[in-house]
């Protein structure tokens, strides 16, 4: 199973992960936050992980 995960530290809430996959993230206050896992949406998380600004999502297997 594939978790994508964002560290709240560096997550500057610029939305891009939200806009690219609503079905897997969320914005909570100004920080994005991960509300379903990789294996249950059809999101490339490659793709969101290499969009993000300032790297704070990765991904745990």
């Amino acid at each position: 199973m594939i978790k994508a995960k964002i560290d709240p530290d560096k997550c500057i809430g610029c939305g891009t992960c939200v806009s690219m996959c609503p079905e897997m993230f969320e914005m909570t206050g100004n920080k994005a936050s991960v509300i379903k896992d990789g294996d249950s949406v059809a999101c490339d998380i490659d793709d969101i992980i290499d969009n993000c600004p300032v790297e704070a999502i990765f991904k745990e297997e």
